[in-house]
């Protein structure tokens, strides 16, 4: 008689105990952009014909956009964030005392925001180099910010003078072209996730 031998592997109606999940990973820390230009004024940079004003604003923010030009882009950009405001064209001022009395923010981190044709890049480098002949001392600069003002790639002669601005101020980070942006405004269902990158930059150059 041949005998047959069965193999055991456990009883199936017993509950098994589950495998222990793998632990959850940190996120890992968003990197700011180290500086790859000035980060302070510097001596002997003279202050541009025809700089941009500095004026009081009526409120504070944890970082503000400044517009080199008219249509740069700044509300658009500081509207992604509750935290960040739009200082219009002109440098942000510590608040009006009148109106804010228990402020006491000296020092405003600021970023400078153009598009990429070559009047924004001009008014770009007049703003920088405003910062960088110490005429606006209650500014930090981060960086510039230049918004691409129209899809494709820029001319040569456009790269080689965003390369030339882009060698004053502390950084210098790029937005693409956004065509649903010209239809509706910025929101959380159209931002490209090279301008959600960016945005968690700014805020960790920020806290």
């Amino acid at each position: 008689m041949t005998r047959i031998v069965a193999e055991v592997h456990g009883n199936p109606w017993l509950t098994r105990q589950a495998a222990p999940e793998p632990a959850m990973m940190p996120a890992p820390p968003v990197r700011s952009a180290k500086p790859t230009g000035p980060v302070t004024p510097q001596a002997g940079v003279d202050a541009p014909a025809g700089g941009l004003p500095s004026w009081q604003q009526p409120t504070i923010a944890a970082l503000w956009f400044v517009g080199a030009h008219g249509g740069a882009g700044e509300s658009t950009l500081a509207g992604l964030d509750d935290s960040w405001a739009a200082a219009g064209h002109g440098w942000p001022n510590r608040p009006s005392p009148d109106r804010l009395p228990t402020v006491h923010q000296t020092v405003h981190q600021t970023v400078i925001v153009a598009r990429s044709h070559v009047a924004g890049l001009r008014a770009a480098q007049t703003a920088a180099r405003q910062w960088a002949s110490g005429r606006v001392p209650s500014i930090h600069l981060l960086g510039l910010i230049i918004v691409a003002d129209a899809p494709g790639r820029l001319p040569r002669p456009l790269r080689e003078l965003q390369q030339l601005v882009s060698g004053g101020v502390p950084r210098t980070w790029t937005v693409p072209w956004v065509e649903a942006w010209r239809t509706a405004p910025a929101d959380e269902t159209n931002i490209p996730r090279s301008v959600r990158s960016l945005c968690d930059e700014l805020r960790s150059l920020t806290h």
